[in-house]
């Protein structure tokens, strides 16, 4: 199937690594060019080397938490890429804890980052938008069921799953697309990390997989060609909607 990628434009967020490398690879592989960013300069340069570099991949460091990340993203696509053809947003998750026992202050930071840095990116993007373009959340499967001992995202993932959902009513008059993507346990370093630190990484495994339906966690890739798929033109009819990426571990609907 060609996806209609060549020659699009896109933005991808906390993407020197991760889901959002994994999601440029896909896009960068089937005819787009792209902008990334994370936080770190070293590992945005990293990632636009692994992707070939200019043409088709250019980097920013930027953090969303900063109030001025959003507008330095757009003067660089339209400097890089010439436009946008849409923007992949993908936030850091926040730390573990439960509801009781995490700070009121860690809580805030989570908004500012996750919540604000989230709708300020989408706000500043969609002048550049065209009919035709797509607008991706990569949120949790925390939208649909909380997930042990990481509160703070079971707070904030189902709002912007409905912010989401209320972007696509605002922006589908215009053409522009709006949608979430649930990922479940992907083999990530944020996933390896949490593993490493139960004290346990080996038997946290297992008992992961033992509860997902296709008794494997899932891959970077696996996730990225998603994602590219519903960025692209292939996906035209496509919004408002969660696409859960879980290996069938979300029991609802």
């Amino acid at each position: 199937m060609d996806l209609g990628l060549g020659g699009r434009r896109y933005l991808l967020t906390g993407a020197s690594r991760g889901l959002g490398a994994a999601t440029a690879r896909a896009l960068v592989d089937d005819g787009a060019r792209v902008l990334i960013s994370s936080r770190s300069p070293e590992s945005v340069d990293a990632a636009v080397a692994s992707l070939g570099g200019a043409p088709a991949a250019y980097g920013l460091a930027a953090d969303l938490a900063d109030p001025d990340a959003a507008q330095r993203l757009v003067e660089a696509c339209r400097s890089e890429l010439g436009g946008l053809d849409g923007v992949l947003v993908s936030v850091g998750g926040p730390a573990p804890g439960t509801v009781l026992d995490t700070d009121e202050s860690a809580w805030r930071d989570a908004v500012d980052s996750v919540l604000l840095g989230t709708i300020r990116l989408v706000k500043a993007v969609v002048p550049e938008l065209a009919e035709g373009a797509a607008i991706g959340l990569v949120l949790s499967t925390s939208v649909r069921q909380p997930i042990g001992h990481l509160a703070v995202s079971n707070g904030l993932r189902p709002g912007l799953a409905m912010t989401a959902k209320a972007l696509a009513d605002e922006l589908g008059p215009r053409g522009v697309r709006v949608l979430g993507l649930l990922p479940g346990t992907i083999a990530t370093d944020r996933i390896t990390d949490i593993e490493a630190a139960s004290g346990d990484p080996g038997g946290m495994r297992d008992r992961t997989e033992a509860g997902i339906p296709l008794r494997r966690v899932g891959r970077p890739e696996e996730f990225g060609r998603v994602a590219a798929f519903a960025l692209s033109p292939a996906a035209s009819y496509v919004t408002g909607t969660m696409i859960a990426v879980d290996g069938g571990v979300t029991r609802a609907l």
